[in-house]
Protein backbone atom coordinates (compact mmCIF):
# COMPACT_ATOMS: atom_id res chain seq x y z
CA UNK A 1 0.00 0.00 0.00
CA UNK A 2 1.07 3.50 -0.70
CA UNK A 3 2.34 5.28 2.47
CA UNK A 4 0.39 8.43 1.54
CA UNK A 5 -2.90 6.49 1.46
CA UNK A 6 -2.11 4.85 4.80
CA UNK A 7 -1.38 8.27 6.33
CA UNK A 8 -4.57 9.75 4.91
CA UNK A 9 -6.66 6.79 6.14
CA UNK A 10 -5.13 7.05 9.62
CA UNK A 11 -5.93 10.77 9.73
CA UNK A 12 -9.51 10.22 8.63
CA UNK A 13 -10.09 7.37 11.10
CA UNK A 14 -8.49 9.39 13.91
CA UNK A 15 -10.83 12.28 13.16
CA UNK A 16 -13.86 9.97 13.11
CA UNK A 17 -12.94 8.39 16.44
CA UNK A 18 -12.26 11.77 18.04
CA UNK A 19 -15.49 13.25 16.68
CA UNK A 20 -17.62 10.30 17.70
CA UNK A 21 -16.13 10.37 21.20
CA UNK A 22 -17.14 14.03 21.52
CA UNK A 23 -20.67 13.29 20.31
CA UNK A 24 -21.01 10.31 22.66
CA UNK A 25 -19.80 12.36 25.63
CA UNK A 26 -22.24 15.17 24.85
CA UNK A 27 -25.10 12.69 24.49
CA UNK A 28 -24.36 10.97 27.82
CA UNK A 29 -24.01 14.32 29.58
CA UNK A 30 -27.32 15.58 28.18
CA UNK A 31 -29.11 12.37 29.09
CA UNK A 32 -27.80 12.56 32.67
CA UNK A 33 -28.82 16.22 33.01
CA UNK A 34 -32.30 15.48 31.68
CA UNK A 35 -32.74 12.63 34.17
CA UNK A 36 -31.58 14.87 37.04
CA UNK A 37 -33.95 17.64 35.99
CA UNK A 38 -36.89 15.22 35.82
CA UNK A 39 -36.14 13.77 39.26
CA UNK A 40 -35.66 17.25 40.74
CA UNK A 41 -39.00 18.37 39.30
CA UNK A 42 -40.69 15.25 40.70
CA UNK A 43 -39.18 15.93 44.14
CA UNK A 44 -40.47 19.52 44.07
CA UNK A 45 -43.94 18.32 43.02
CA UNK A 46 -44.09 15.77 45.82
CA UNK A 47 -42.82 18.24 48.41
CA UNK A 48 -45.61 20.62 47.44
CA UNK A 49 -48.22 17.85 47.49
CA UNK A 50 -47.10 16.50 50.86
CA UNK A 51 -47.03 20.03 52.25
CA UNK A 52 -50.64 20.52 51.16
CA UNK A 53 -51.65 17.32 52.90
CA UNK A 54 -49.89 18.35 56.10
CA UNK A 55 -51.52 21.79 55.99
CA UNK A 56 -55.03 20.36 55.45
CA UNK A 57 -54.68 17.66 58.09
CA UNK A 58 -53.18 20.05 60.64
CA UNK A 59 -56.29 22.22 60.41
CA UNK A 60 -58.53 19.18 60.68
CA UNK A 61 -56.68 17.73 63.67
CA UNK A 62 -57.23 20.87 65.70
CA UNK A 63 -60.83 21.11 64.51
CA UNK A 64 -61.53 17.44 65.36
CA UNK A 65 -60.62 17.99 69.01
CA UNK A 66 -63.32 20.59 69.55
CA UNK A 67 -65.98 19.70 66.96
CA UNK A 68 -67.93 16.73 65.72
CA UNK A 69 -68.21 16.04 62.02
CA UNK A 70 -71.43 17.90 61.23
CA UNK A 71 -70.56 18.29 57.57
CA UNK A 72 -68.69 15.40 55.92
CA UNK A 73 -67.47 17.81 53.24
CA UNK A 74 -65.13 19.18 55.91
CA UNK A 75 -62.86 16.23 55.07
CA UNK A 76 -63.13 16.73 51.31
CA UNK A 77 -59.92 18.81 50.84
CA UNK A 78 -57.86 16.23 52.72
CA UNK A 79 -59.31 13.35 50.68
CA UNK A 80 -58.67 15.29 47.48
CA UNK A 81 -54.99 15.64 48.38
CA UNK A 82 -54.86 11.99 49.51
CA UNK A 83 -56.03 10.85 46.10
CA UNK A 84 -53.40 13.00 44.41
CA UNK A 85 -50.82 11.41 46.72
CA UNK A 86 -52.12 8.01 45.63
CA UNK A 87 -51.05 8.82 42.05
CA UNK A 88 -47.35 9.16 42.77
CA UNK A 89 -46.33 8.30 46.33
CA UNK A 90 -44.64 5.21 47.67
CA UNK A 91 -46.70 2.62 49.51
CA UNK A 92 -45.25 3.79 52.85
CA UNK A 93 -46.28 7.42 52.31
CA UNK A 94 -49.73 6.45 51.05
CA UNK A 95 -50.26 4.11 54.00
CA UNK A 96 -49.37 6.85 56.48
CA UNK A 97 -51.67 9.33 54.74
CA UNK A 98 -54.57 6.87 54.81
CA UNK A 99 -53.89 6.12 58.48
CA UNK A 100 -53.90 9.84 59.26
CA UNK A 101 -57.33 10.32 57.69
CA UNK A 102 -58.60 7.23 59.51
CA UNK A 103 -57.46 8.73 62.84
CA UNK A 104 -59.03 12.07 61.93
CA UNK A 105 -62.37 10.45 61.16
CA UNK A 106 -62.23 8.54 64.45
CA UNK A 107 -61.38 11.72 66.39
CA UNK A 108 -64.34 13.54 64.84
CA UNK A 109 -66.66 10.77 66.07
CA UNK A 110 -65.43 11.10 69.67
CA UNK A 111 -66.84 13.64 72.14
CA UNK A 112 -65.33 17.12 72.03
CA UNK A 113 -62.27 17.64 74.21
CA UNK A 114 -61.59 20.37 76.73
CA UNK A 115 -58.27 22.20 76.74
CA UNK A 116 -57.11 20.04 79.64
CA UNK A 117 -58.07 16.85 77.81
CA UNK A 118 -56.19 18.03 74.72
CA UNK A 119 -53.12 18.70 76.87
CA UNK A 120 -53.30 15.18 78.36
CA UNK A 121 -53.78 13.67 74.90
CA UNK A 122 -50.70 15.48 73.59
CA UNK A 123 -48.67 14.25 76.56
CA UNK A 124 -49.84 10.67 76.03
CA UNK A 125 -49.53 10.45 72.22
CA UNK A 126 -46.91 13.08 71.52
CA UNK A 127 -47.35 16.57 70.13
CA UNK A 128 -47.41 15.75 66.43
CA UNK A 129 -50.06 13.45 64.96
CA UNK A 130 -48.54 13.93 61.49
CA UNK A 131 -45.03 12.88 62.52
CA UNK A 132 -45.14 9.39 61.00
CA UNK A 133 -46.47 10.79 57.72
CA UNK A 134 -43.71 13.40 57.62
CA UNK A 135 -41.05 10.81 58.37
CA UNK A 136 -42.29 8.54 55.57
CA UNK A 137 -42.20 11.51 53.19
CA UNK A 138 -38.65 12.39 54.26
CA UNK A 139 -37.44 8.83 53.66
CA UNK A 140 -39.06 8.74 50.21
CA UNK A 141 -37.66 12.12 49.15
CA UNK A 142 -34.21 11.24 50.49
CA UNK A 143 -34.17 8.06 48.42
CA UNK A 144 -35.20 10.06 45.35
CA UNK A 145 -32.40 12.56 45.93
CA UNK A 146 -29.92 9.70 46.19
CA UNK A 147 -30.95 8.62 42.69
CA UNK A 148 -29.90 12.01 41.32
Amino acid sequence: MDPAIVSAMAAVLGSLVGGSATVATAWVTQKTLSKRELISAEIRTRQTLYGEFIRECSKLVVDSFTHTLDKPETLLPAYEVLNRIRLCASAAVLGEAEEMLKRLTEQYSLPNLSVEEIRKLVQARGPDPLKSFGEACRVELKSMRAAV
